[in-house]
């Protein structure tokens, strides 16, 4: 049997039997051995069998109708989209919808409340967008008012709310309607000066919403459809006050959107309190990982991981990098060794300005920059195609953000892989990720990373 097969053929995950650790094998390989099965796992990543969760999650309504049937959707033109969108969605290089798209969209041009349960990099932006656009566009006769908009999106960062708006523009560039973005840590002046004459579209984060709300400078009583994206995020963040805040403030007669890639209690209860005889459309089961991600888990010390992560770095295979870590200042202290080691690499967080956040997403995405290290909160609106690999330089200490994080590579049909790094003080998190995804994380032997390194000195 081959090296590339020795991996994956350590496992045995059918119902009842026991995974076997591929440290078991990698003690006996020689070190060329170990560096072949190192890359032969970072540059062909497959997929992992995945077991259902023995989590189970609050059912937020008592008889949620379900379109997680199979849709036999070809094109865009089966569902009924109009000409101007696509072309658009032509132009944009889209030949045919995603699942979650292929559900929803019927479903929103209906006018049907929705809860959609769907991992990042699904779709899900233009699940909405369009018939949020097509809706818009076929009533011509509808008046937007001052300091008003039809259409409120909700998004947890600032990130987020441009990529979301960036959508929304590209998706209805040919339909003329006007559209603005609200969210902190920039002047409110140009935002007070785009909702003056009111808009069809307002994205938004909520902290800088209720902060013009109650200036005065925004009202809610004539929002159409109102979408909240990545719910569980909100919570995370702590935003799920004023989320209901929100929700109260906005027009009663409305269509409702709920997206969240899991479905804490909380969320489960919103969803219930705001979404009227809804549909459900779950494209994935919830709170489980990126089924074309392949993952491993390096047991490490916390003072050797900065070296091991640069040891795995210089294998080119690693193209596109996404590093996440739990704290700011540990996302700066990363960047900058792995900048002294030679690495491209910047780090994005809270405490960046918006202009140098925006810097360093456009040049990651451009290829400038091959190692973008970042924090859960930052790295929710990063949406880069291609990126290879991601890892955990700290485990999060929300098992359903680790979903969340690998879920960054593995896009668009893509294979990815995902390594987390994990010292002693972790061991507890890893297990609360086990028992969330149902199944176990690979073991990487830490042996293999460092012999990947060329400039290491032999025994």
């Amino acid at each position: 049997m081959g090296p590339a097969h020795l991996l994956s053929q350590s496992f045995r995950s059918s119902r009842g039997a026991e995974l076997r650790r591929p440290s078991e094998r990698w003690s006996n390989q020689p070190q060329q051995n170990r560096r072949k099965l190192l890359r032969d796992w970072l540059i062909s990543p497959q997929t992992q069998p995945v077991r259902p969760s023995d989590h189970r999650d609050v059912q937020p309504l008592d008889r949620p109708q379900s379109q997680k049937e199979s849709v036999n959707v070809i094109s865009f033109e089966d569902l009924a989209l109009v000409e101007p969108l696509r072309r658009a969605l032509k132009q944009e290089g889209y030949a045919e919808p995603t699942p979650i798209q292929a559900q929803a969209i019927p479903q929103l041009l209906a006018g049907r409340d929705l809860l959609g349960i769907a991992q990042t990099g699904t779709g899900k932006t233009a699940a909405f967008a369009l018939p949020i656009l097509q809706r818009l566009a076929a009533d011509k006769a509808a008046v937007t008012r001052r300091k008003s908009a039809r259409v409120l999106v909700l998004a947890p960062t600032r990130e987020l709310a441009l990529q979301i708006m960036e959508s929304f523009q590209a998706y209805g560039r040919h339909l003329g309607r006007r559209a603005a973005v609200i969210f902190g840590g920039v002047g409110q002046h140009p935002q007070v000066a785009a909702m003056a004459r009111g808009v069809d579209i307002l994205v938004a984060t909520p902290g800088r919403l209720l902060d013009l709300i109650g200036q005065g400078h925004v009202l809610l009583d004539g929002v159409e459809t109102l979408v909240l994206d990545e719910a569980d995020r909100m919570l995370d963040m702590g935003f799920i006050h004023d989320v209901k805040k929100i929700c109260a403030m906005a027009a009663n007669r409305r269509q409702t959107l709920l997206f969240s890639a899991t479905m804490p209690p909380d969320i489960a209860r919103l969803a219930a309190g705001i979404l009227r005889d809804p549909v459900r459309v779950e494209v994935t089961p919830p709170a489980t990982t990126v089924e074309r991600t392949r993952q491993g888990v390096v047991f490490v010390e916390r003072g050797d991981k900065r070296d091991l992560l640069c040891a795995v770095l210089t294998d080119p295979a690693l193209a596109r990098v996404l590093v996440f870590t739990r704290t700011k200042h540990t996302a700066n202290r990363v960047a900058e060794q792995l900048a002294r080691s030679g690495f491209a690499a910047e780090a994005i967080h809270g405490n960046k300005s918006q202009n140098a956040r925006q810097r360093a997403l456009e040049a990651f995405r451009a290829g400038k920059v091959r190692v973008l290290v970042a924090t859960d909160i930052a790295a929710r609106g990063i949406d880069v195609d291609g990126i290879t690999h991601v890892v955990n330089y700290e485990l999060p200490n929300v098992p359903e953000t680790y979903v969340h994080r690998i879920g960054r590579t593995a896009r668009a049909g893509a294979d990815g892989a995902a390594i987390s790094l994990c010292d002693g003080e972790e061991r507890a998190y890893l297990r609360d990720i086990e028992r969330l995804i149902g199944q176990k994380v690979p073991v990487i032997d830490r042996r293999a990373l460092r012999a990947a390194d060329p400039h290491r000195r032999a025994a």
